[in-house]
């Protein structure tokens, strides 16, 4: 009986944190002649976590490492875009009523350097948006009623790496 409800926990807590992973795009004919991934590197990778007692989502990229880009600086950017959408309850008589929904964004950039060797370290980078960020932009019509968070929709992600002096990302991902 004892596994039984340990299976069934872990179904359920399974359920609860909900993970999705999209895979890079590299173009190294967007980087300096001669880039490449470090050995034992690899393209990044973005996964987005939904956090069950807040509603928060996360997106995080794993580093990793170019070499051969010699002197070239790149800018890495990993930007978080979503719709929180929300409900007024009314207390009186616990009608649904009101339902709107605001934008959230979130954004991280940064330039790296590469090292005297020529090997560009790209950092791990992270971006949660929040259900109280989109709160702020919206109260319910009547101050007796309260607001209730029912979710994100049109989640959207993009991670670039772009080379200085080049157009087009080396590095993108898009989720």
């Amino acid at each position: 009986m004892k596994r039984f409800f340990a299976i069934a926990a872990l179904a359920v807590a399974a359920l609860l944190v909900s993970a999705s992973a999209a895979l890079a795009v590299t173009n190294f004919a967007n980087a300096p002649s001669g880039a490449h991934y470090r050995h034992g590197s690899a393209e990044p990778v973005c996964t987005s976590t939904t956090t069950p007692t807040t509603g928060a989502i996360t997106v995080s990229c794993t580093g990793t490492q170019i070499a051969g880009v010699g002197n070239t600086n790149a800018d890495l950017s990993l930007a978080v875009t979503g719709t929180a959408n929300f409900v007024c309850h009314n207390p009186g008589n616990e009608n649904i009523v009101e339902p709107h929904s605001a934008s959230v964004a979130e954004e991280t950039s940064t330039t790296l350097t590469p090292s005297r060797n020529g090997t560009l370290v790209v950092p791990s980078q992270t971006v949660t948006i929040s259900p109280e960020d989109a709160a702020a932009q919206f109260e319910c019509p009547n101050p007796n009623w309260t607001e209730e968070f029912t979710g994100f929709s049109d989640l959207s992600f993009t991670y670039s790496l772009t080379f200085a002096g080049f157009d087009a990302p080396a590095i993108l991902i898009e989720g």
